[in-house]
């Protein structure tokens, strides 16, 4: 798996920067503006917010598939709370919002399940210093 970051040109403000992913399934501009403002183009914590909710999704359907409930959709956003800590930013909360539509699950293993997903993922398990959150909810109990 590879990632490239184009060379970055120029200063923190007034520079720009480019991300391609090694699949060709994305690449995108980056700048201060992107990342601080509202300028376009994406930013680091918007690829780790999308890699979370994906890797995320995944491991819960996994998770629910290999004990027999089988999901027929799940959906999951990243909101990622970057914020200036002493000199500098740090990531500091990552709030998970899932909603999932598993047929014959009931309540109580539905979340026993997402919250097990939340700790077992891969890229929550490489965030383990941030604080991570999660907003489950499941769609259809058949």
């Amino acid at each position: 798996m590879s990632i490239k970051t184009k060379c970055w040109e120029g200063d923190l403000k007034g520079g720009k920067g480019s991300v391609k992913l090694g699949s060709g399934a994305f690449q995108g501009a980056f700048s201060f503006a992107s990342r601080f403002e509202s300028g376009t183009g994406t930013n680091p914590e918007e690829l780790i917010g999308a890699a979370h909710a994906g890797c995320y999704s995944m491991a819960l359907s996994h998770m629910l598939a290999s004990k027999g409930f089988t999901p027929k959709k799940v959906s999951t956003t990243a909101e990622v709370k970057l914020e200036k800590v002493g000199d500098g930013f740090k990531i500091t909360n990552i709030n998970l919002k899932m909603e999932a539509d598993v047929p014959k699950i009931d309540q109580k293993t539905f979340m026993e399940n997402a919250e097990a997903a939340k700790k077992g993922c891969p890229i929550s398990q490489a965030l383990a210093s941030t604080n991570i959150t999660l907003e489950a909810k499941l769609l259809q109990n058949a």
